[in-house]
């Protein structure tokens, strides 16, 4: 079993990166509040990428938006000002604030009852510091876990964990205690059980990362754009899992589409995956190399992150960083059990030259179908 890499400081230029070089144009953005959709928005004392950086915000962060320019939103956020790239905030109802969502007033309560208890019914059920799907995650609790309920706001529950954390939860998802495994339990010591027939009839939905203005890394040595090999090796790996059996989904299939990352989730989840690829290429100011396998969820995702990095660790001329945990939009917010997967640094010219041969797309496609064949017991 690899050892699970926890250092994610080398990682850049991911789908989620807020300091990414190259920010698409946004649409500009009407003055009200906003949500952010990044894991960690640079604030800007200026609307240019290279203005100096004043603070940051977190994902579910709600901002007051007062202006925009050039495809940048003038926000504040408690004592927050400054400027971040508008096509990383998503308009919102909700109140602007500074700190964790309030507790909602007794008015607002429900029938729950101080005391109760239940259980989790869903793979991973996300927990968030306030009653909305714009609220900020805090922790993503596994099948079974039992929760005191403290209170209830329309169809949201405020929880509380074993360990003391409180939060919030769709009231959907709880309930009395499932007895016995089902279908979609998924062990976090081995691949997710899924018949004997592999890659036959399995759709798996694969994401080329970034498209169109977002151009994503660039290569130091060739100029390598990371989009144009995410597309080529995504297109390698499409093929290679439809002549196993598999069906197959792309999230983009063209050099100029670049879909929303919420969009790309919505493909995983409206067509009930089996499985959520995301692959890119790497970038850190420091010199180093090899592939990276993301997981979010340790439950749903983790089993598909092993089985796939165990063939990415056997790749000739590039060495395996193992697995690591990422908290990205396209793992966080997906129902299905996803994986990002980066196949080397462009900023290594080692890992640039092999990135864009074909033999090497090929060979990394090669290795991530072996990992799902081996997830779906084939």
């Amino acid at each position: 079993m690899k050892k699970i890499v926890l250092k994610t400081a080398v990682i850049a230029a991911l789908l989620l990166s807020a300091s990414s070089p190259f920010p698409k144009q946004a649409h500009a953005l009407p003055a009200g509040n906003a949500v952010v959709l990044a894991t960690s928005l640079n604030v800007r004392s200026e609307p240019a990428q290279k203005a100096s950086i004043v603070g940051s915000l977190p994902y579910g962060a709600v901002v007051s938006v007062s202006g925009e320019a050039y495809g940048w939103a003038q926000i504040s956020s408690g004592q927050t000002k400054g400027w971040v790239a508008g096509q990383y905030l998503k308009k919102t109802n909700a109140a602007a604030r500074s700190g964790p969502a309030a507790a909602p007033s007794a008015g607002s309560q429900g029938s729950a009852k101080s005391g109760q208890t239940g259980t989790v019914l869903a793979d991973a059920l996300r927990m968030r510091s306030g009653p909305g799907l714009d609220q900020g995650i805090l922790r993503v609790l596994p099948m079974n876990t039992t929760v005191d309920i403290i209170s209830q706001q329309n169809s949201w529950l405020r929880i509380r964990t074993s360990s003391g954390e409180t939060g919030w939860v769709s009231a959907e998802y709880i309930g009395k205690k499932k007895q016995g495994a089902t279908a979609a339990s998924i062990s976090t010591s081995g691949a997710k059980p899924k018949g004997k027939h592999g890659l036959q009839g399995k759709l798996i939905v694969i994401d080329a990362g970034h498209g169109g203005n977002d151009v994503g890394a660039i290569g130091t040595k060739y100029g390598v754009l990371e989009k144009t090999v995410n597309l080529q090796t995504a297109s390698r790996l499409a093929d290679l899992l439809r002549q196993k059996g598999a069906r197959v989904v792309m999230t983009r299939t063209g050099d100029k589409q670049n879909p929303a990352l919420h969009d790309r989730v919505a493909v995983s989840e409206s067509r009930n995956a089996d499985a959520f690829v995301s692959i890119h290429y790497n970038s850190s100011p420091k010199n180093v190399s090899g592939t990276l396998t993301f997981f979010y969820s340790e439950q749903k995702d983790m089993p598909l992150a092993r089985a796939i990095e165990a063939h990415l660790g056997e790749l000739g001329g590039m060495n395996s960083n193992g697995i690591s945990f990422g908290n990205y939009h396209v793992l966080r917010e997906n129902d299905q059990p996803a994986v990002l997967l980066e196949l080397g640094f462009l900023t290594n010219s080692k890992d640039e030259s092999l990135a864009r041969t074909a033999d090497y797309q090929r060979r990394s496609a090669q290795a991530i179908a072996e990992g799902l064949a081996d997830y779906f017991g084939g």
